[in-house]
């Protein structure tokens, strides 16, 4: 079973002739709305591609309409949401304005997120079948309690390392890297964790040994239309390249990947495997827009036919 503990937001998207600054309102013709958070995200990129009963979701909303919405979007999509729960914050929302040039600015209100907790997750999941996937979007104590549990019940922990913690630390660094299998994260998050442990490596693919031999793990970097490389603790380089496209929306591809990336190492591939299965996922879902819209059912992965 994978096991998605994460984030749930509601986003408000509006196209703007020009970002305002303080004091200023401009006005919009519309907006639209879009189901996100990166746990969100990950849940349902998971869900299409290991089917559906594969997943399930664990995290808060709020008692409104937005969190309405958000637990039939996770169930519509196959993902089992029986343990997303309700809190007395409002459900998470970010407000995304975007200007002609496509420039945008964002502010995410956490709201229900930031109550989310490890209790929330009943003690049968806690087992060596379970494939926990964790971002930064919840409180970090309450994702770390729930990758301790999975690690000593010998589970498989993913933690994506996103988004990065403006007040990053290094004990909070070295108690993720002590109970994650696979850490997860792209060439700018690879420096900054490396950084953050006192190291100074002179490029990703350095920050990722690192990484892996200090915390004794597999650490993957996605590296855009350069593929992923994943260094295991033993300083095994492995390398998938990234299908050649001209995307239409990069929004949601390293969400894909994680899910992906999930759903393979719940099926007992092979590294390189994984590696090649999720690139191609975040690569079709760059040729769709939105984030959860695109992301490419497992029928649509050639390498999975």
């Amino acid at each position: 079973m994978i096991v998605v503990f994460g984030s749930l937001n509601i986003d408000l998207v509006a196209k703007v002739p020009v970002i305002p600054g303080p004091g200023r309102t401009v006005l919009a013709p519309s907006y639209q709305t879009h189901f996100g958070g990166k746990g969100a995200n990950q849940a349902v990129a998971a869900a299409r591609i290991a089917g559906p009963g594969k997943v399930q979701m664990a995290g808060r909303v709020g008692r409104d309409g937005f969190g309405d919405t958000a637990i039939e979007n996770l169930r519509a999509n196959g993902v089992d949401a029986g343990l997303v729960t309700r809190a007395d914050e409002p459900t998470g929302c970010a407000f995304i304005t975007v200007d002609q040039a496509g420039e945008n600015a964002i502010t995410v209100a956490s709201g229900a997120n930031m109550t989310a907790t490890a209790g929330d997750l009943p003690v049968e999941l806690f087992n060596p079948d379970t494939v926990l996937v964790l971002q930064m979007e919840v409180p970090f104590e309450q994702a770390f309690e729930a990758a301790r549990r999975t690690t000593l019940a010998a589970g498989t922990v993913v933690w994506n390392l996103a988004p990065v913690p403006e007040k990053m630390t290094r004990e909070m660094v070295t108690e993720l890297l002590a109970v994650t299998d696979h850490l997860l994260v792209n060439e700018h998050e690879a420096l900054d964790a490396a950084g953050a442990i006192g190291l100074a490596p002179s490029n990703y693919e350095a920050a990722a040994a690192d990484l892996a031999r200090t915390g004794d793990l597999t650490c993957t970097v996605t590296a855009g239309a350069q593929g992923a490389l994943a260094v295991t603790a033993e300083g095994i380089r492995l390398r998938a390249p990234a299908p050649r496209i001209t995307p239409v929306d990069t929004t949601g591809a390293g969400d894909t990947f994680v899910g992906a990336f999930a759903a393979m190492l719940s099926e007992g591939v092979s590294l390189q495997r994984a590696l090649e299965v999720s690139c191609e996922a975040a690569a079709l879902k760059c040729l769709m827009a939105g984030a959860q819209t695109g992301m490419p059912m497992r029928s649509a992965i050639g390498s999975l036919g």
